[in-house]
């Protein structure tokens, strides 16, 4: 950066609007400028350096009489000078050597009453700049290894070709502590679940469910002013065989295929089709389709992915596999459990998430973010309270109490009192989703409309959603159960949901939580 030709710039701007034709001679007249212009070269930077570096100081201003920069002396190299403590030059460079916050000083003395911007400030102004110095940036990590019960095991040996055993579907928590201020961290975990994390968080849990030796890998950097270190252990896991039962954790799909998740990896040479089996279940028809082929995953080996025989699934259907006592072993040759009709959850986005402000798990939101919409009748007999006393996912929740013969109508604003939307597209299908927890379902009428909470939206509003969910007699309390409506938007744009709770057949009072709302594009069934 060439500070001379800024500073000549800057004199320019400044006196250009101080010519003057003032006698009949038309003699031109130059009044001299006082005006202070002070510049570094980290300035669009918050004036940060990293220690042992070097920051340029510059004086613009024009009408200078004198100036006096003053240095912190302990600290600081003024380069090319032949002393560390203060000088009268227009640009001074000067080294920090100390980290911390250093304050330099500059006391400028000028012809006539200098202007600051448009404010008229003296003929004597006095400027601190305040520059923080960081360090180089660096980083520690330690691991230990995770008990059955969550708490924190062994710790691991930090070194290159250590080779810490891990058993098979065991967790490994990894720990770092950095210095110098990093912006960005990113770890990267050979053979890991997960593999990658950009999280800040201090603490990480990896599973390992394969067999080998493992690197892992720490980063953390920032980058103005830039640095960064990099911890690296090769050969720092060594994934060991495990005498534990293997868990099936989750049934999901994947590109179109049913996956089993297991907590470790699976033996594909075991695999045998037959063992399996699969109903489907939609609008009270079920279907019986055959499993045309069975495999491991070949990125992550402890999936065990079923492909159906001319049949697909959608996300109306309710998906449910058994596994009959049979050949499948893990690679540590460990055999899997039989399971039956364990349910599939099929993976989705919820747009209230991603794509909007909406707190669907109402962890970020008070009771006033949640309103009354002024329905009248029984729809304001009711109470609303966000609790940490029972959640679903994370630690809070909305409970809900409405009324005898009552009901209640809600909608979801931010502080400033707007509605809080979401966009969806026209002739899509949606899934509209809630979890529930019901203490108490009072005593429904057996010949009155069944208490419910529906989920209206506008712009555009269905009137004729279906209940989300209905509240019978049969329905489960005690336990958090998910229900889910499936719907199409008429029109394309934001919208937003008044909830409507609706218990005006109950002579007692209907209490339940509700958490992690959602709405997700889905493919049904034709």
């Amino acid at each position: 950066m060439n500070f001379n030709k800024i500073k000549k710039y800057i004199w320019f701007l400044a006196i250009a609007p101080l010519f003057n034709a003032c006698d009949d001679s038309n003699e031109l007249i130059l009044n001299e400028p006082n005006h202070r212009v002070i510049y570094t070269s980290e300035m669009d930077f918050q004036n940060k350096i990293q220690v042992n570096t070097d920051i340029t100081f510059g004086d613009a201003s024009s009408g200078v009489q004198s100036r006096t920069w003053t240095f912190p002396d302990a600290d600081v190299e003024i380069v090319g000078a032949s002393n560390n403590s203060t000088s009268t030059k227009e640009t001074v460079k000067a080294i920090f050597n100390k980290v911390g916050q250093h304050d330099v000083k500059l006391h400028q003395v000028f012809k006539g009453n200098a202007y600051s911007g448009i404010n008229l400030m003296g003929k004597e102004l006095d400027t601190t700049i305040v520059i923080t110095v960081l360090g180089e940036v660096v980083t520690n990590i330690q691991a230990n290894l995770v008990n059955n019960d969550g708490s924190l095991g062994d710790a691991l040996i930090m070194a290159d070709n250590q080779e810490n055993e891990v058993t098979a579907s065991k967790t490994v928590r990894y720990t770092y502590s950095v210095d110098g201020e990093p912006e960005t961290f990113d770890w990267i975990f050979d053979g890991g679940d997960p593999a990658t994390s950009s999280s800040n968080d201090p603490e990480i849990d990896i599973k390992y469910k394969r067999m080998g030796s493992y690197d892992v890998r720490f980063i953390a950097a920032r980058a103005r002013p830039f640095g960064g270190d990099t911890i690296e252990y090769k050969n720092l896991i060594k994934v060991i065989a495990s005498t534990d039962p293997v868990d099936l954790e989750k049934i999901t799909e994947k590109d179109g295929l049913i996956s089993l998740i297991y907590s470790r990896e699976m033996d594909a040479t075991t695999l045998n089709k037959e063992q399996f089996s699969v109903t489907i279940e939609n609008e009270g028809n079920i279907i019986t389709p055959s499993i045309l082929r069975a495999s491991v995953d070949s990125e992550e080996a402890n999936i065990v992915l079923l492909e159906l025989d001319g049949e697909s699934i959608y996300n109306d259907d309710v998906v449910k596999v058994s596994y009959t006592p049979g050949s499948l072993l893990t690679l540590d040759a460990v055999a899997a459990d039989a399971f039956t009709d364990k349910t599939l959850e099929f993976t989705k986005t919820n747009i209230l998430d991603g794509q909007s402000d909406y707190d669907a798990s109402f962890e970020n939101s008070t009771d006033a973010n949640w309103p009354y919409m002024w329905w009248g009748g029984i729809y304001e007999k009711y109470t609303l309270q966000i609790t940490d006393e029972k959640a679903h996912d994370g630690s809070k929740s909305a409970y809900i109490e409405m009324e005898p013969n009552g009901g209640m109508i809600i909608g979801h604003k931010n502080a400033a009192g707007d509605q809080i939307t979401f966009p969806v597209k026209a002739g899509k299908d949606y899934e509209i989703g809630i979890w529930v927890y019901v203490e108490d379902l009072g005593a429904n009428e057996p010949t009155g409309l069944t208490p419910d909470l529906r989920f209206f939206w506008f712009p555009d509003t269905d009137w004729n959603v279906s209940p989300n969910p209905l509240f019978a007699d049969d329905f489960k309390t005690g336990e958090w159960v998910y229900n889910s409506t499936f719907v199409k938007f008429s029109e394309t744009g934001d919208k937003t949901f008044q909830i409507r709770g609706y218990n005006q057949e109950n002579s007692k009072a209907l209490k339940f939580y509700m958490d992690n709302i959602s709405v997700t594009e889905v493919k049904l069934r034709p």
